[in-house]
């Protein structure tokens, strides 16, 4: 009836997907009793009932339309819909209204999200918890989020707004207490309008995109870390520049276990219908930057939404606009290509502290595209140098800093669009003092 379904697709065995709608919401657009416009993503708990948002409806859409949070539940062959929160028309502010993004779980079954600020009304965090007697509400924090939610191991919560990254802690006597741990300044040092949603490594480091701002002003991907003065330090890792790289970035990223980090702009990428994108972890905080699909229109267009990465290193993720009728697609990018192989060589080898060492990587590849990009060459797990491939397929980087020692240098190729990655064999580089 045009207020939004939630669907599941199911790979089929022959490299395609079934597609089965769990729900479909009542009403027209932007009205009815169970919500309309579904936002955000879907999460499951423990026992596989899916909760999410909607951005309009709720039990009183007739006299307003100002949101639900709903539960979708298994029945043998069904699901049954509840709603634990519908946004109050009689009194907002005790709710908050408009929910902005999907929704976070603990470990307790308690729900977290937020709602946008409306008028006179402020955005909320918010969290639902599972009793007896229904969903009862607890509003942690009034401001103004636009953001997705994540909490980590100790149940602290981090969200953004536009100007804004913030955490809550929890206090210990049911309440929280908040802390804006970063403040954007804009272009062209730094981010502003932090729409995707915070992501968090395995250090406790905090990942996240600017839709605007950075050094052309078409959008960031940053980093916040901690430091041992319990103050966060933010560094820019990429500043995007609007050409086949995309531009303004609406979603939050996903990390691999190598560290790299892959995400999506709406817009830019030659086409202006938007990028997947990686970001290559090359050592020392260093990123390469590697456009892995440019979106056509006619494949989706719009990507606004956060990627999942399967164990494969396959990427999917939907668009808001394009496909064949226009109201959008599920895509998949998946890591093809032709195989590679890298070379290095060194020269000199050994060389005496001081003396220039230039280090040489030759790329070969077994498909009929030549092989682009940049190979980093790295010293155990940090980056010494960056060099870009020449129509040769070749790279060199040369340094004189290298102090005395023994060093076990490898040159690693990141792939590009039609070419795999890989690595070379170690060589022994020695620097001997004067």
């Amino acid at each position: 009836m045009g207020a939004g379904t939630i669907f599941e697709l199911s790979p089929n065995g022959s490299g395609g997907w079934n597609e089965t709608v769990l729900h479909s919401f009542n009403g027209g657009l932007n009205i009815g009793p169970d919500g309309a416009g579904p936002i955000g993503p879907v999460i499951f708990d423990r026992v596989g009932n899916l909760y999410g948002t909607t951005k309009f409806g709720g039990t009183d859409y007739v006299y307003c339309s100002y949101g639900t949070v709903f539960e979708l539940s298994p029945v043998g062959a069904t699901w049954n819909e509840t709603i634990p929160l519908s946004c109050s028309c009689t009194d907002p502010a005790s709710t908050g209204i408009f929910p902005v993004n999907g929704l976070i779980i603990d470990a307790a079954g308690n729900l977290y999200g937020t709602t946008s600020a409306s008028g006179p009304y402020s955005g909320y965090v918010f969290e639902l918890s599972p009793s007896d007697g229904g969903w009862p509400e607890q509003l942690l924090y009034a401001t103004s989020p636009i953001s997705g939610l994540t909490m980590d191991a100790s149940g602290n919560i981090f969200g953004a707004t536009s100007s804004t990254v913030f955490e809550l802690s929890p206090n210990g006597d049911g309440s929280w207490n908040s802390t804006v741990i970063h403040t954007f300044a804009g272009p062209p040092t730094d981010g502003t309008i932090a729409e995707g949603t915070p992501v968090l490594d395995q250090s406790g480091n905090i990942y996240g995109t600017t839709y605007a701002g950075g050094a052309m002003n078409y959008g960031t991907v940053y980093k916040l870390s901690l430091g041992g003065n319990g103050a966060w330090a933010e560094k820019i890792l990429y500043s995007f520049k609007s050409g086949t790289d995309g531009s303004n970035p609406a979603a939050g990223i996903v990390l691999d276990a190598l560290g790299n980090i892959y995400g999506t702009t709406t817009l830019g990428g030659g086409t202006n219908n938007g990028t997947v994108f990686e970001l290559a972890a090359q050592g020392n905080s260093h990123y390469d930057p590697l456009v892995l699909w440019t979106f056509s229109g006619t494949d989706g267009a719009s990507p606004n939404g956060s990627l999942v990465l399967d164990s494969a290193g396959n990427l999917y993720g939907t668009t808001a606009l394009g496909g064949s009728s226009g109201a959008g697609t599920v895509f998949e990018v998946s890591r093809g290509g032709a195989a590679t192989a890298t070379a290095l060589t060194s020269t000199l080898n050994p060389s005496i502290h001081g003396q220039p060492i230039t280090f040489t990587a030759t790329v070969t590849t077994s498909g009929p595209v030549a092989p682009t990009g940049t190979v980093n060459f790295k010293w155990g797990p940090d980056g010494i140098g960056t060099g870009t491939l020449n129509a040769s397929g070749v790279a060199t980087f040369t340094t004189s800093i290298l102090k005395p020692g023994p060093y076990k240098i490898t040159a690693v190729y990141k792939g590009d669009a039609s070419n795999l990655a890989s690595t070379s064999a170690i060589v022994y580089q020695g620097v001997k003092r004067k």
